[in-house]
């Protein structure tokens, strides 16, 4: 009851806000700019899906946005030098898989803090990506690089319909699978997951696994629309995709998370961005206000937490 109630009241903001943006800033309310707005989404709302994972585990991975440019990189010079998409695509999410399995057995196995791994392999893929790059946004004018960035699925943009897809999967993951439920058990107490038989260890690693693999898709995806694969790619997106998380309902302590909260707070992040760019605000100032909605997830979440151990006391009193 208390997710139903969380998600339903961060779904009246997002309402509330739509409509005032809609009433208040010029060019908001057209179909032009709800597929601008879809796209700008789309990046985030992609790395978002595993990383609802990740929090809901117990982790979380600050790496996505470095693997994302790798993926996008990646993509880009392997299917111009060999001719071909799916091999471009292939060495990216192998890329993105070695990643966030390196990620997975160093927090899983090791028993290294997340935010020390996936802060050093943040730093150690970006210099892969800069190494490989050499320090420059690389082209694709390969015929059918543009596919996933620039063609249209039922007459809406791939990027915003494959994202739309992934919320759909990964959210029936999340609730209908066994892996799901095991990410939920082991986010709310590693130890008695354990006792229960669940794999702790190797769900830790699939779940980082999947994050690097969605991350690098991501960058294929970016690159694509783009037809340039930038090394600076990505930069400042685990900041987005865990605040977006975070709104959405999902708890920095793990254990409590839903697919349809995560799309909320995406939308969220994507309206307050956009009005914001359509109003011309300095950039400098969007960074004021995306870092002020990070605390704000983070004091809500410290508060909801608050409250619901307090109910539980009361429950076992």
């Amino acid at each position: 009851m208390n997710k139903l109630k969380g998600s339903s009241g961060m779904l009246l903001v997002l309402i509330g806000m739509v409509v005032l943006a809609g009433v208040l800033v010029k060019g908001f309310a057209t179909g032009e700019n709800a597929v601008s707005l879809g796209l700008a989404v789309s990046t985030v709302g992609l790395v978002a899906c595993t990383m609802l994972f990740c929090l809901a585990g117990g982790d979380f991975d600050l790496s996505v946005g470095s693997n994302l440019a790798l993926g996008g990189v990646l993509a880009a010079i392997v299917t111009t030098a060999t001719k071909s998409v799916p091999l471009g695509i292939a060495a990216a999410l192998a890329a993105g898989a070695l990643v966030g399995l390196l990620n997975g057995l160093v927090i899983a196995k090791l028993g290294i803090n997340a935010l020390i791994t996936t802060l050093a392999t943040m730093q150690i893929v970006r210099g892969i990506t800069n190494i490989v790059s050499g320090g420059s946004p690389k082209t694709c004018s390969v015929v059918g690089f543009d596919g996933l960035g620039k063609s249209a699925i039922a007459g809406v943009p791939s990027p915003i319909a494959l994202t739309i897809l992934f919320f759909l999967v990964f959210g029936f993951i999340l609730n209908r699978t066994v892996f799901g439920r095991d990410t939920l058990a082991i986010g709310g107490n590693p130890e008695a997951s354990r006792l229960a038989g669940i794999k702790v260890e190797a769900t830790k690693v699939w779940i980082f696994v999947l994050s690097g693999i969605v991350a690098a898709f991501a960058g294929c995806v970016q690159a694509s629309r783009l037809l340039a694969a930038s090394n600076n790619a990505g930069e400042k997106l685990e900041l987005q995709a865990i605040s977006a998380c975070v709104l959405g309902g999902v708890s920095l302590a793990g254990g409590v998370g839903t697919m349809s909260g995560v799309v909320v707070g995406v939308l969220i992040m994507g309206v307050v961005q956009n009005a914001m760019s359509l109003m011309n605000i300095d950039t400098f100032y969007q960074m004021v206000v995306t870092g002020a909605i990070l605390l704000a997830a983070v004091v809500f979440d410290k508060v909801k937490t608050a409250q619901n151990e307090k109910r539980s006391s009361r429950g076992t009193a």
